[in-house]
């Protein structure tokens, strides 16, 4: 028989590079850091999409790598690098220059060949190079159909997945079985195993850890594995935390006594047609030394903690500081005090562009045709926020930018609240509503305002089917038209919330693409130190269940 897999059911494999990075290495150079190396401020405009591009893709700013020197940290992405100036703490955003054996491979013959065969990546450790890989089993093929197929037996052997290592003695593959199946449909995760990915590779100790990740959407899943290798004894160790077995591990760095660690891991998951979905953040983790699969772990949101992204994409350890990166931004964590909000500092990636003297239109919805207020500069420095791009019109590609707009609009929407029972990130309350991509922020703009609800760029599904991402709008769909959205990622502040409706003030606009011309910088994050309590939670005991 085959087994056919279609290529738009496979998504994960498109963003994985594996972070390989010595811990005990990774350490603040005596020399001190020079500002006079750090690159200058220069002008990266905010990218224009190309026709075959998805028009949210100039708002994908996932890390794909970090690179660190004496002077500058540098965070990259597909598009642009930001970079970090250790002299005087401050940020530019320069020309991307993500090396191409980083990027998603550029085709699909390419793109299919290392996903059913991958090729086996190197790391040394005291001068001895080991090579790995994980596989799939049984093998697959490539057709000219554009499939990836399997021919098998009548009775075939069990799919499984399997990690290989070539060590310096010996040059045929030792190999190691992860898990089956027979494992992932007994654990209720799935119907069959998605194809694996090695997402991190971390020498600490006298160790070499892997972390494992795997294709999600339908039916397709895995169980996350850490892998633990010790050359001296040529002995594995698999750790499969029951809390992370069906997310996705993005990268790893480790800390603390090497026979006692702390394993940090960011997690995502994704699903059909959506690449990056929240899941429990940065994740501490400390296997218990006799059963490492029932270790303890914590969980760092952006519901429970300052974390300025939903989803960690890399992480660098230095010394006490633990850079966690983020599509929405940074963050630089001490990580032995990370529960004090003093210890972390954080910075957003933001577009920004100057506001015209002449008056600026702004639009209520994405789609309106008659403006509710106009904005214009009082000088020629003032500027304003791009949060988003919607288009128009189909046809001509043209577009409106979502703005700040500290007045806001209010919206009256026929939909309420509802407890949500479905698996949550930690730290959000049980509420489904309106706003549920959104966070509360638990502080307000200004004295005079209420706190508020926040998007960051991560939580935007960048859906590459089912209408592309999600906002909140009123009104009705149109066939064959953009979806009028009232907001998608402005700030809300909730006025009424009941079953049956829902009363909010969104602080943001719309504005013609062609009046603006937006550019990427990176701001300071505002970390509350006194956050007022997030009004949903004293709703779940008032909601019935979500049907």
């Amino acid at each position: 028989m085959k087994l056919f897999i279609p290529i738009f059911g496979i998504f994960l494999l498109l963003n994985a590079c594996v972070s390989v990075s010595n811990n005990s290495d990774q350490t603040n150079n005596i020399v001190k850091p020079q500002v006079e190396n750090c690159p200058q401020d220069t002008f990266v405009a905010l990218p224009v999409t190309q026709e075959e591009e998805n028009f949210s893709d100039r708002f994908d700013y996932h890390i794909y790598n970090i690179l660190a020197t004496t002077d500058t940290i540098n965070f990259q992405s597909l598009r642009q690098d930001f970079v970090f100036c250790r002299g005087n703490n401050t940020w530019t955003v320069q020309p991307g220059t993500l090396a191409k054996d980083l990027q998603p491979p550029s085709n699909y013959q390419e793109f299919a060949q290392e996903l059913v065969n991958p090729s086996f990546k190197t790391i040394d450790i005291q001068g001895r190079i080991y090579q790995y890989r994980v596989v799939r089993e049984p093998k697959f093929s490539l057709e000219e159909d554009s499939f990836i197929t399997r021919e098998t037996e009548p009775e075939p052997a069990e799919d499984k997945v399997i990690f290989e290592l070539v060590t310096p003695e010996n040059q045929s593959s030792q190999k190691q079985t992860l898990y089956t199946l027979e494992d992932l449909q007994a654990a209720a995760l799935g119907s069959q195993i998605g194809f694996p990915s090695i997402t991190s590779a971390v020498i600490y100790g006298e160790r070499i850890w892997w972390t494992i990740s795997f294709e999600q959407g339908e039916g397709n899943n895995g169980i996350a594995t850490i892998i633990s290798y010790h050359p001296q004894t040529n002995k594995f160790t698999l750790i499969q935390p029951k809390e992370l077995e069906s997310i996705q591990i993005t990268d790893l760095s480790i800390t603390g006594d090497a026979k006692n660690p702390t394993l940090w891991m960011g997690t995502q998951i994704s699903g059909e047609g959506n690449p990056y979905i929240p899941a429990k953040g940065l994740v501490a983790y400390r296997p218990d030394l006799q059963n490492p699969n029932s270790g303890a772990l914590t969980a760092y949101t952006v519901h429970n903690s300052p974390l300025v992204g939903a989803i960690p994409d890399k992480l660098r350890l230095e010394n006490d500081k633990l850079w966690v990166s983020t599509a929405n931004g940074v963050c630089q964590v001490q990580w032995q005090t990370i529960n004090n909000s003093d210890s972390w500092n954080c910075w957003r990636f933001a577009a920004m562009a100057k506001l015209p003297f002449e008056e600026l239109p702004l639009y209520s919805a994405s789609t309106n045709q008659t403006p509710a207020v106009s904005l214009s500069a009082k000088n020629a420095e003032e500027t304003v926020e791009v949060l988003w791009w919607s288009p128009v019109d189909f046809q001509t590609r043209k577009g409106r930018f979502e703005v700040r707009y500290p007045q806001g609009f209010t919206v009256n929407l026929d939909e309420g609240a509802s407890l949500d029972e479905f698996s949550l990130e930690p730290g959000k309350p049980p509420v489904y509503w309106p706003g549920f991509n959104w966070h509360w922020n638990g502080v307000s703009a200004a004295p005079s305002q209420e706190a508020r609800f926040v998007r960051a760029l991560d939580q935007v599904a960048l859906n590459f089917v089912g209408g592309g991402p999600q906002g909140i709008r009123s009104g009705q769909f149109l066939p064959n038209a953009p979806m009028n959205w009232s907001v998608m990622r402005g700030d809300l502040e909730l006025l009424e919330l009941s079953t049956q409706s829902t009363r909010l003030k969104y602080y943001s606009g719309w504005v013609d693409e062609a009046k603006l011309q937006p550019y990427l910088t990176v701001v300071p994050q505002e970390i509350p130190q006194n956050p007022q309590p997030n009004p949903l939670a004293a709703k779940v005991k008032q909601l019935p269940s979500r049907p």
